[in-house]
């Protein structure tokens, strides 16, 4: 392992949170303290200005000098809360230090030395000293403090070298004074360090906070179970798109993430769990069914658990985690079979021996029999076990998921006079004859598709149209036309619309809506399909019904025509449209 490796860090950790170093002026909390010393200055010059004219009006004081100064650092604090940004004063004595502070320390030394009266301004020092703790560094606090006191300790030295009298007191006042501002500015520094780095670890803490927000809406987001944030009296807090779509109906699909669980009959059943687990202070599971009006029962499995303790349960919150027992139900199918489709060839090969056998002992007895009776049941027995064959074999072929097989390709068949005679026998095999209707193209439509692999399609396809359609005349529609360089054809029928999620997985092997199929039919018509080089795809779509446009649900099978497969470099899919 080499020795310069980086170690790793969690998202959340202090590596991935630590932002890039900034300067303390780029923080609102230095921003606001920069303005507020600005202020500051501001209001004392003002201050100043007005006692200087004050005393020199009332005749307290003779001299304009102490006015021009005072109004020169009026104007000169007035200039930098407009013009001077906030900036970070380091650890020296700077162009910024002598803009700011060196101008207070100097017009408050000046008019301490001239002012010529009882007047002291030496607590006036203090403000600079706080500018220097609280902008700059300790180093530059610390050398301010230590300016301002021989700035004292000088003037002091400077007044009582030619005058009689001690001047201990003085010099001992001036001493205290530095000690005092040497005071200030090393806890107004300590002070403003401790801020900066609350504000800093309260930065973190809100950048962590937001990421674990962002992170946790994307997860809950993406969760392909639902999540229900209820509170006591039912109204749900928040909702995720899967939640919304399981609660949601076709016709009337939830949109708000915000709604009331009382507004729905069909959601009973989740406030009746939410009350008992916000009433016993314990989780609770259950399945139960949510019925709409314009859809089918759906299954739900349904899990609570409280975001607050037990005790304050009109406080409480109620998270319902929502799982669709379809998808369970086909994951446990899918497990199930896939272990089992591993043995297909074997049991394959088990059925084509018997069938082998039944097919030669039947070949046998016709060669002996001349009744013609008993000639119509070998014949019949002869072609079940032909058919019985062939579906073991396009089972076996679509589990392999193989691409266009070039024989099947080379069948030719016409697709307007097939598709009329398949729908005719599954009207007068099914009973459904009065309520099929039968549309095809009056042009040929050569088409390369397998007979029998047609005939299976359209026979799956139009027994799930007669599982959910109604009884009137015509509520079943086979359709075949054409369409440009494809042929098209489309069963339909008046069924009511299907859930979002079944449509989501409504050509996945072993997904079925319902408990007794094993969800491989519209599975094998799709692979059959794109094995011809066709497609099968569903849709909403309107047909005419008792002198009416009536919507109902389309499966349409799209094949090229065959005088549109011949090669051609420059030839693009019929459904595509041309980008130049």
């Amino acid at each position: 392992m080499p020795t310069n490796a980086l170690p790793e860090h969690s998202w959340f950790g202090p590596a991935a949170l630590e932002p890039t170093p900034e300067p303390p002026e780029g923080t609102q909390e230095f921003s606001r303290l920069w303005q507020a010393f600005m202020t500051a200055r501001l209001t004392l010059g003002l201050v100043l200005l007005v006692l200087q004219a004050g005393l020199y009006a009332t005749g307290s004081a003779q001299s304009r000098t102490l006015i021009g100064i005072c109004a020169a650092y009026f104007l000169g604090t007035l200039a930098a809360k407009r013009l001077v940004r906030p900036r970070y004063l380091g650890q020296a004595f700077n162009r910024a230090w002598g803009v700011l502070i060196g101008l207070d320390i100097g017009v408050f030394s000046a008019l301490q030395w001239l002012q010529g009266g009882n007047l002291n301004y030496t607590p006036l020092f203090a403000l600079p000293i706080l500018l220097a703790s609280v902008l700059g560094s300790l180093r530059l606090a610390l050398g301010t403090a230590a300016g301002v006191s021989m700035l004292l300790l000088g003037g002091t030295f400077w007044i009582y070298s030619d005058a009689p009298g001690d001047a201990t007191p003085a010099f001992v006042q001036a001493a205290l004074a530095g000690a005092g501002y040497f005071l200030i500015a090393l806890l107004a520094n300590q002070l403003a360090t401790r801020l900066a780095s609350e504000g800093k670890r309260a930065r973190l803490s809100q950048l962590a906070a937001t990421i674990q927000r962002q992170v946790n809406e994307l997860v809950i987001e993406s969760l392909p179970d639902g999540v229900l944030i209820v509170d006591a009296q039912g109204l749900v807090r928040a909702a995720n798109p899967a939640a919304r779509m399981l609660l949601g109906s076709p016709q009337r699909p939830l949109r708000s993430a915000m709604f009331d669980l009382k507004g729905s009959p069909a959601w009973q059943p989740l406030l009746h769990l939410t009350r008992m687990s916000t009433g016993t202070g314990r989780a609770q599971q259950a399945e139960v069914t949510i019925h709409h009006a314009d859809s089918g029962p759906r299954r739900v499995m349904v899990r609570t658990s409280l975001a607050a303790p037990q005790g304050i349960a009109q406080d409480s919150l109620c998270v319902l985690f929502l799982q669709d027992q379809r998808e369970q139900e086909a994951r446990l199918r899918t497990e199930k079979l896939a272990s089992m489709g591993r043995l297909s060839t074997a049991v394959a090969h088990e059925i084509r021996n018997p069938l082998a056998a039944i097919a030669q002992a039947n070949a046998l007895l016709d060669e002996d029999i001349s009744d013609p009776r008993q000639k119509k049941l070998t014949a019949m027995v002869s072609q079940n076990a032909k058919r019985l064959e062939k579906i073991v074999d396009d089972i076996l072929n679509v589990s392999r998921v193989r691409g266009n097989d070039p024989a099947l390709l080379a069948q030719h068949i016409l697709l307007h006079e097939l598709v009329h005679r398949i729908a005719s026998d599954w009207g007068q095999q099914s009973g459904y004859l009065p309520q099929l209707h039968i549309e095809v193209d009056t042009e040929a439509l050569p088409v390369h598709f397998d007979a029998d692999h047609l005939r299976q399609i359209l026979v799956n396809l139009l027994e799930n149209a007669r599982r959910y359609a109604s009884k009137r005349a015509t509520s079943i529609q086979i359709l075949s036309q054409r369409y440009d360089r494809v042929a098209r054809v489309t069963v339909w029928s008046d069924g009511a619309p299907m859930d979002a999620s079944v449509q989501r997985h409504l050509f996945e092997p072993f997904f079925s809506s319902e408990s007794r199929s094993s969800g491989l039919g519209l599975y094998i018509c799709r692979e059959l399909c794109e094995r011809h080089g066709a497609t099968l795809a569903y849709h909403r779509s309107a047909q005419p019904m008792a002198g009416q446009a009536t919507d109902g649900n389309a499966f349409s099978i799209t094949l090229p025509l065959i005088e549109d497969t011949r090669p051609n470099d420059n030839t693009e899919a019929p459904w595509q449209t041309s980008l130049y």
